[in-house]
């Protein structure tokens, strides 16, 4: 007899994050694809959004938890909704780090004070920015 309050065991791939969501946000497709597979590979639930408008609305439609925001795209550019989300005191947890080719010092200190949590510089080390978003997330 099948005891009904018995779940089945999940099937979640190994190194799962619990499903914990990133959105994705950069004009250039071969990247979100990279980023996207990787992401997807080591467990979590990913959305795209190719520019600045279509980032704020995925981030209300899609409620990630974080963020990996390209500076330079059309229509606003990453350090746009990087503020327009910092004012939001409903996001106050949303953990956002940019993406850029730009790696002045200038740049950096202003994602930063706009709120980003990190800033990696193009091109990066995909094993690295893994491991920035886990530590990131917890």
């Amino acid at each position: 007899m099948i005891d009904a309050n018995k779940r089945a065991p999940s099937r979640r791939p190994i190194g799962r994050q619990h499903d914990q969501k990133i959105l994705i946000v950069d004009d250039e497709p071969n990247i979100v694809i990279s980023l996207e597979f990787m992401m997807k590979r080591e467990g979590f639930e990913v959305a795209t959004a190719a520019d600045g408008d279509a980032a704020l609305a995925q981030v209300a439609a899609f409620a990630p938890d974080l963020v990996l925001l390209d500076v330079m795209m059309p229509n606003k550019s990453g350090y746009e909704v990087c503020e327009i989300l910092r004012a939001d005191p409903a996001r106050a947890g949303l953990r956002i780090v940019m993406l850029t080719a730009k790696g002045r010092e200038t740049e950096v200190a202003k994602g930063i004070a706009l709120g980003a949590d990190a800033y990696v510089t193009k091109p990066f080390s995909t094993k690295d920015l893994v491991a920035q978003v886990k530590s990131l997330l917890g």
